[in-house]
């Protein structure tokens, strides 16, 4: 069987409080040199982001998110690094991006934070990523009860994918995305890592995006705050390797080469099978 290799989305926070690296491209300059980086490093698209959706995280004004990302997505776009993705819960924010040259809008409220959002991603033709969702980053936490955390995932997921599609957004445009680390505690995010394969029967394509996040440094150590970007990379790029069993649209990273790398052996090694 031919190896399926995933699109790789690198991740660009252009944010002072996001929970990895908050503040690091607070300028013009920092943000355009780590667009080329994550583009020489093999990322099929660039992520931008304006709004921190870490736990706890308080909200920006839609103006002051787009001040942000607007110059920054010009840019991207004039140079052609890669595809672009702008992360973003306001409508008003994905069309204007839109607009400046992305291509993909990565919802990460699934359109439950905007309701206009389903209406933009019908007019403008982009391709919309919806995630699972059930609340803003100061509230997630006290949201993680479910009956069985992937068929509610599953349910709930298919209930916005159907919203979407009767807002205008062509099915072929959507990606899904099982929201790791959102309103979900350690166990409940390994578990839907663990069955994942049970989202596949939605018939959609699946992006996952676990890097850095909590649960992955709970596995490495009791004290999860005491585990280094550097380790959680390395973990991450485990975990990439072993869900490419799984067919899997893309992988959204902060460190591109090291998933590049997980994807080139794992790679490497069916081609020899």
């Amino acid at each position: 069987m031919k190896f399926h290799r995933p699109k790789i989305m690198g991740v660009l926070n252009l944010t002072p409080d996001s929970f990895s690296d908050g503040n690091l491209y607070n300028t013009f300059e920092k943000a355009i040199d780590q667009a080329k980086l994550l583009a020489i490093s093999g990322a099929d698209i660039i992520d931008v982001g304006g709004e921190s959706t870490r736990p706890g995280a308080n909200r920006v004004t839609p103006l002051e998110e787009q001040e942000r990302v607007l110059p920054i997505i010009s840019e991207i776009a004039k140079l052609k690094l890669a595809t672009i993705s702008i992360d973003t819960m306001n409508s008003e924010t994905a069309e204007l991006a839109v607009a400046a040259g992305a291509e993909i809008i990565n919802d990460v409220s699934g359109g439950l934070a905007d309701p206009a959002m389903f209406a933009v991603a019908a007019k403008t033709g982009a391709q919309l990523v919806i995630s699972h969702w059930r609340g803003f980053s100061d509230q997630m936490d006290q949201l993680n009860q479910y009956q069985d955390i992937v068929s509610d995932v599953a349910s709930e997921l298919e209930a916005q994918v159907t919203k979407a599609i009767q807002a205008g957004v062509k099915r072929e445009n959507i990606v899904i995305d099982p929201g790791l680390g959102f309103a979900k505690d350690m166990q409940q995010n390994w578990e839907l890592v663990a069955r994942l394969d049970e989202l596949e029967k939605l018939g959609l394509p699946i992006l996952v995006g676990a890097s850095r996040k909590r649960f992955i440094a709970g596995a490495l150590a009791e004290d999860a705050l005491s585990v280094s970007n550097e380790r959680r990379d390395v973990a991450t790029a485990v975990l990439t390797a072993l869900l490419l069993q799984r067919k899997l649209w893309g992988i959204r990273v902060h460190n591109v080469m090291a998933t590049l790398d997980a994807i080139n052996v794992v790679a490497a090694l069916r081609e020899a099978e």
